[in-house]
């Protein structure tokens, strides 16, 4: 067991890695473009955060929360989402005192009892985006967009945005009561879980994974059917920019997401098999919450890492090439160890991928593993090629040898 990760967890090393790194270069490159910034939010907060401001009566907080006990008696959890870290941050740092719009990005470690499945672990990494201060459906585009972007520069073509409105809390009250009628009418075909649920929350039934209750909530009413005026405006418009935009979207009744702060729109990127690449909206009552005081509009959405890269093997996206080892230097003899090193660094602090000998090796097994790594050109520096101050440069294509003086081949590669 001591050598083995536990269940839900995954090492990243090789070419996961790069691949990883490759999608959050790009997620970071794209949200710099539209003007937001970088946070980071601890690992772990109060536990009351997650269970005031992502609801006591989710999954999340039900069941997938990992939550323990410090050695104060303070009951702290692992996050298992972005959004209420980042609100917190916000409002601790007095964020709101600077001119609005806040828009930040973060990418980030996220925790989730769940069963292990593809693109899905206990221990995951998640995009985000937080855009706090605006109430314009414009905030909403901006999101939209900007996953649109990412998704494309990603080369996914299998994600097609999905959107829905659930409302505010005023015209929340007149669903709930309809969906809470329809629901007692087939309280006997539900879940233990949602039999309580619809008691509390009842929009979290739409939510629920079991095949009986998705059933059930099928034909159970719409959000969308008992909007307000300022909710069903707010949508409309919505609709309006996407439409100027270009971005084609299905409205989906059956989106409602897995977080009791959402408002208003609510949105996922699915593909053609129903799986979710990511998903987002409308938050405008969170940070009130959090601290009980101020209503500050907001919009984001969290894309998984895992996922994406999930989706991106799924469709064959191809990464492009790892970045080749441009020379690698053979050392021949300790006293050729110094002058050999000066190129070595030479190349690197230039921003090129150079290797070298610390195995002490025969010059045979160096050109071996030369090869094996794939360098492209090859030197051998040994008590020979410091009497002449001067050595063999290789070309490993081509087999084509240079001779190139010492204090020049930091300059020959460069040129090459």
């Amino acid at each position: 067991m001591i050598t083995q990760a536990p269940r839900g967890v995954q090492d990243w090393y090789g070419e996961n890695m790069r691949r990883r790194a490759i999608v959050e270069k790009i997620a970071r490159e794209t949200a710099r473009t539209y003007n937001m910034t970088e946070i980071i939010t601890p690992m772990f907060e109060h536990t009351v955060l997650f269970a005031r401001g992502v609801g006591e009566t989710t999954d999340v907080v039900q069941k997938e929360m990992y939550t323990f006990e410090d050695k104060g008696g303070r009951s702290i959890t692992l996050k298992p989402e972005g959004t209420a870290g980042v609100m917190r941050a916000y409002l601790e740092h007095n964020m709101y005192a600077q001119p609005a719009p806040t828009k930040l990005y973060y990418v980030t470690q996220a925790f989730r009892y769940e069963k292990p499945q593809s693109g899905r672990l206990r221990q995951h990494h998640q995009f985000g985006v937080e855009f706090v201060g605006s109430s314009s459906p414009l905030a909403e585009v901006e999101i939209i967009t900007l996953i649109t972007e990412l998704i494309g520069k990603l080369g996914l073509k299998d994600a097609k945005l999905h959107i829905n409105s659930i409302g505010c809390k005023n015209c929340r009250r007149t669903y709930n009561e309809a969906l809470l009628a329809y629901l007692r009418g087939h309280e006997d075909g539900l879940c233990p879980t949602c039999r309580e649920r619809m008691q509390k929350n009842p929009l979290r039934v739409i939510d629920c994974k079991v095949d009986t209750c998705k059933e059930i909530v099928a034909h159970a009413p719409r959000t969308i059917e008992y909007l307000d005026e300022e909710c069903r405006t707010h949508f409309e418009e919505l609709k309006a920019l996407l439409d100027e935009m270009g971005i084609e979207y299905t409205v989906d009744t059956g989106i409602v997401r897995g977080l009791d702060y959402y408002t208003k729109t609510v949105f996922e990127f699915v593909d053609s098999e129903g799986f979710t690449l990511c998903g987002g909206g409308r938050y405008d009552g969170l940070i009130h919450e959090i601290d009980g005081k101020q209503d500050i509009p907001s919009v984001g959405f969290g894309m998984g890492i895992e996922r994406i890269l999930y989706f991106m093997e799924k469709e064959g996206v191809q990464f492009p090439p790892q970045e080749p080892v441009a020379l690698y230097v053979g050392i021949l003899g300790k006293e050729a160890r110094g002058r050999a090193y000066r190129v070595v660094d030479r190349l690197r602090r230039a921003g090129l991928i150079v290797e070298t000998d610390y195995m002490e090796r025969s010059v045979k097994a160096q050109m071996k593993y030369a090869n094996k790594i794939g360098a492209q050109r090859t030197v051998i520096i040994g008590t020979q090629e410091l009497e002449d101050n001067r050595a063999r440069v290789k070309n490993m294509e081509t087999g084509e040898e240079t001779e190139v003086a010492l204090d020049q081949i930091a300059e020959f590669i460069l040129q090459k």
